[in-house]
């Protein structure tokens, strides 16, 4: 076939592979031939492809997924009108968790505005507006370049995030002129490379406030994953004996294997003493919000100082006010804070630090008592509990967890922090708390690291969101292993509903149905388990069978431990949502 470069979508292609994209996620329209015809007698013997899904929408999870998988920008399509419309939730949710993408829409020619063409008349730019950092629209062949170097730039600078790109049928259809290719740059020339450091002055202040503390801690939430500055993370904690906490998104930055690692759960013994007994906080790319209770009492002593360091602005002193703001890449600020402290710190602080680490260690044998009566549980239907432990006791370290939402997530969350994790190996949508996730995230994990194995936690009800990507998953000949935790309900509200509204049940209960029956008929293995005995058997056969495999695993409803304390809190607060 002709490899000449002659139109918009040959353009674009080249773009998209100048920036060391491979893999753009979504489905063919129309206006989007071009692009796809281009990959098809060029791209992929360059180095790209498409991956065709059966829903925009898990498309764009996808491509959410791949970023957080890779560090990488992660790529979706949708056509226009419809196509577009279906990515908006999941570019919501990537929005929220600061995920970098480059969302690209199709658009009607601009000589067909009004006139009731099929799929036009929707104003995409302000659809996307504010779930995007930035808004591009592109008629003319010329302007590509310039454009996705804008958006690739936006995305990935400062806090990451998804931009769209809207493309007109002219620019996607009209010839592109060699001056055309001639405008695409290295990325270097065009975007910063180098991660900005902090102020000298703020470091020094935040030495000098660590100088005076007597029970410091860290916390690192996802900007410290983000920046992959685990190994600069351990290296602090490890040397000065600071216990570290992170965030549900910061999870795998720190774990069980360092001596210092104080949980990634609020409600953990660990994380709760830490939290209530702490004098000075170094925050490290962590967010105050929902999933750190904000900062306020009764989880966190309102008498604490704490250094806040974040590439965000917007995010100093939100909800929880910061004595020293250090606004910067957490990686870099933390190279400054090893420098300086190894120059200007009082070696006698590490001995004081080393005492107060070792007493908060001491609580995590009440977590380790918890865990060996849960594997002490034979209960059918299982306690939730049992099945999570179950998983987590079986996986390794660099399998990749993707944990879809609702009650199952809270459970898994209460019991990771047990377990050891590597960076980049744990994923959720944390910031929407978006339902649906689990099949997307799971197929785009795998693609990115094909020898890694590939683990999903899902409920019964967040399973059925996107239950078509099985097919995406059969036909790419993937062996993502997706766990159903079934009890029937929508746990989260019917939790929410037996706390807060005396058990008026309404709306929250689901029909008793064979997810592993559905996963046969498109081609995958599965398996139904009713005893907790039989899971660790059943995910190694799922993972000898080399089929994408959906284990449905009957479990009891019930309330999360900290069902009750969160429904306490919402009202105390009014902070919460009710979640699904």
């Amino acid at each position: 076939m002709s490899k000449q470069l002659s139109n918009g979508g040959d353009l674009l292609v080249k773009c998209l592979l100048n920036e060391g994209i491979t893999k753009m996620f979504g489905i063919i329209g129309g206006e989007l031939t071009r692009i796809y015809d281009a990959v098809e007698r060029f791209g992929r013997e360059e180095g790209i492809d498409t991956v065709m899904v059966r829903h925009e929408q898990a498309g764009a999870h996808m491509a959410d997924a791949w970023a957080r998988v890779t560090g990488k920008i992660g790529v979706c399509l949708g056509t226009a009108g419809p196509g577009v419309t279906h990515l908006v939730p999941a570019v919501a949710a990537a929005q929220a968790d600061s995920i970098p993408m480059l969302v690209i829409g199709a658009q009607i020619a601009r000589m067909f505005d009004d006139t009731g063409i099929l799929q036009g008349g929707l104003n995409q730019m302000d659809l996307m507006k504010p779930i995007t950092k930035l808004q591009i629209s592109v008629e003319e062949v010329y302007e590509i370049p310039f454009a996705v170097q804008r958006c690739i730039k936006t995305a990935l600078s400062g806090k990451p995030g998804p931009v769209f790109l809207e493309l007109r049928e002219t620019a996607l259809v009209r010839d592109a002129k060699e001056s055309d290719f001639k405008k695409i740059i290295p990325p270097q020339k065009y975007r910063p490379i180098y991660r900005p450091s902090g102020n000298s002055e703020t470091i020094e202040a935040a030495i000098e406030l660590l100088k005076t503390a007597k029970q410091p801690i860290i916390i690192s939430g996802g900007g410290t994953i983000a920046s992959e500055a685990s190994n600069e993370l351990k290296k602090l904690s490890r040397t000065y004996n600071i216990p570290a906490l992170t965030t549900v998104k910061g999870l795998g930055a720190i774990s069980t294997d360092e001596k210092t690692y104080a949980g990634s759960y609020p409600f953990s013994s660990t994380f709760r003493k830490a939290a209530a007994e702490a004098d000075v906080i170094l925050s490290l790319g962590c967010r105050w919000d929902y999933t750190t209770f904000y900062g306020t009492d009764p989880v966190w002593n309102q008498d604490q100082k704490v250094i806040q360091v974040d590439i965000d602005p917007a995010e100093i002193g939100k909800n929880r006010p910061a004595e020293i703001a250090i606004i910067g890449d957490v990686k870099a600020v933390l190279i400054q804070l090893l420098i300086s402290m190894e120059k200007n710190l009082p070696k006698n602080l590490v001995s004081k630090w080393s005492q107060w680490n070792d007493y908060l260690q001491k609580a995590n044998e009440i977590d380790k008592d918890i865990i060996k009566k849960i594997f002490s549980s034979d209960k059918v239907p299982m306690k939730p509990e049992r099945m999570i432990v179950e998983i987590l006791d079986y996986i390794t370290p660099d399998t990749l967890l993707v944990i879809d939402g609702g009650d199952i997530a809270i459970f898994t969350f209460g019991l990771i922090s047990n377990y050891y994790r590597n960076p980049r190996s744990t994923f959720c949508s944390i910031g929407m708390g978006h339902l649906g996730v689990g099949s997307s995230y799971s197929i785009a994990a795998k693609l990115a690291k094909q020898d890694k194995p590939v683990v999903c936690i899902n409920g019964d009800g967040s399973f059925m969101f996107n239950v078509q990507e099985l097919e995406t998953a059969v036909r790419l000949c993937l062996p993502i292993v997706i766990c159903v935790g079934n009890n029937s309900a929508w746990g989260m509200l019917k939790t929410n509903q037996k706390n807060s509204m005396k058990k008026r049940y309404c709306d929250v209960d689901l029909p008793n149905i064979d997810y592993s029956k559905i996963a046969k008929s498109f081609g995958c293995y599965g398996e139904k388990i009713e005893k907790p005995e039989d899971i660790k058997p059943a995910l190694k056969r799922a993972f000898d069978s080399g089929l994408p495999s959906v284990l449905d695993i009957s479990i009891a409803f019930e309330s999360p431990p900290a069902g009750k304390f969160l429904a306490t809190y919402k009202a105390s607060k009014g902070l919460f949502g009710t979640g699904y």
